[in-house]
């Protein structure tokens, strides 16, 4: 071969893809652990103070109401079971690129900005233990839980699955605690029906509006659709009894809330659950604080993995830079991504204001909720049903969904 010959090309690096581990009970408790969350033990007083006794009907219509959006997010997730599914969603049935990015990297921060926020709140619990610096905490926690995130999605969403499960074995204790302290709840249920008064049922409404947020969550299932073993059965089941159950028990814990505790208490409490136990609320501060802590570094662990892959779905797909969609050949993980978002969460949680931006995250999820119900639509009135076609939702639902989504959204901002 003669010296002007030209160069052969280096041979591209190999691409390996995600793997499907996640089974369908691991999906349910995936989407339980970041909808439930720490943010249940503050919304029921907050609910309470709008809705009164009437708070569980609250938590009722907005159930009903993130139900027509959940809908939309499932018949999605059988058209196109990929990470960063809301970008992916908006893509097929908008068409603009521009917008498609901007819901992406709008879902990707609000991950970061709630993983920061919550590292926050998990250090200051932490600090209370352990006398250590608050920012040296930070760094273990995020670093700790990057490194859980980063070694395999089956196992850390294992670890994440029993975090839910403690954090739903807190709820069913406050429930079992209250019945048997006060053996009269049943029969007093009747207490919860509410009269046809219009200042009551705008008091109700007005909780709702509190309540929805309890829900936001559910969502972060479409970006893990990618390693969802046979994703187009099991996601619109994993989405569907995530809400079925989230109301289940969010109905029971309040319901018991509003008829064992006095309302007056209740609304003046920043810790309502541990009102339920009266002499003995001391202890169960504690236990319900280890609780809570242990609902706090779930959300952070969970909201790192949606927001890497996020990253990943974006990528691949050529939105955002390739090196960010290489996946690890040995974690099957994407760790470049996975190495961005926890780096991003450190410089958030220790360098910036990130309570005030973290008030506009549920606006920003409003907006994607109601985006991506317009994208059915206009789906729908394509026609477009790529198979394997096997869920699917009368076409008014979407526009439910996109109606309730704005009600709420400019409820909201007003």
């Amino acid at each position: 071969m003669s010296s002007s010959d030209p160069t052969p090309p280096e041979p591209a690096p190999p691409h390996y893809a995600l793997s499907r581990r996640l089974t369908l009970p691991l999906l349910v408790l995936y989407g339980l652990g970041v909808t439930i969350g720490a943010g249940i033990y503050v919304l029921i007083g907050l609910t309470a103070e709008e809705a009164g006794m009437y708070a569980p009907l609250s938590f009722l219509l907005a159930a009903a109401i993130v139900t027509f959006s959940g809908l939309s997010y499932a018949e999605f997730s059988t058209h196109y079971p990929v990470s960063a599914g809301e970008a992916v969603f908006v893509e097929s049935g908008l068409g603009l690129p521009w917008l498609t990015l901007l819901v992406g990297l709008t879902i990707a921060l609000a991950g970061l900005v709630s993983a920061a926020t919550v590292s926050i709140g998990a250090a200051a619990y932490i600090e209370q233990l352990v006398p250590v610096p608050p920012a040296l905490l930070i760094a273990v926690i995020v670093l700790g839980l990057g490194v859980l995130a980063a070694w395999g999605i089956l196992e850390s969403v294992a670890i994440a699955a029993a975090f839910t499960l403690i954090e739903i074995g807190g709820l069913v204790f406050v429930v079992a605690y209250a019945v048997t302290a006060h053996p009269d709840l049943l029969s007093r249920a009747g207490e919860l029906v509410p009269p046809l008064e219009l200042s009551v049922w705008t008091g109700i409404a007005s909780g709702g509006l509190i309540a929805f947020f309890a829900f936001v969550g559910f969502e972060d299932l479409v970006n893990v659709a990618e390693e969802a073993k046979a994703p187009q059965k099991n996601m619109p089941r994993a989405i569907l009894y995530t809400l079925a159950i989230s109301t289940l028990l969010y109905l029971a814990v309040t319901s018991v809330i509003v008829l064992a505790v006095p309302l007056d208490a209740l609304r003046q409490s920043t810790a309502p659950l541990t009102l339920v136990f009266g002499a003995d609320a001391d202890v169960a501060r504690g236990g319900l604080a280890l609780v809570a802590g242990i609902a706090a570094l779930n959300g952070i662990l969970i909201q790192m993995i949606m927001a890497s892959r996020v990253l990943y779905g974006l990528a691949d797909r050529g939105r955002l830079p390739p090196v960010l969609a290489r996946v690890n050949p040995m974690t099957r993980t994407p760790l470049v991504a996975t190495g961005f978002v926890v780096a991003a969460t450190l410089v958030l949680s220790l360098l910036l204001p990130v309570q005030a931006l973290a008030q506009t995250t549920s606006a920003l999820v409003l907006s994607v909720f109601a985006i991506v119900n317009f994208a059915l639509v206009q789906l729908k009135r394509k026609g477009d049903r790529p198979a394997p076609w096997v869920f699917s939702v009368p076409d008014w639902v979407p526009w439910v969904g996109l109606v309730s989504c704005l009600g709420l959204l400019s409820t909201s901002l007003l």
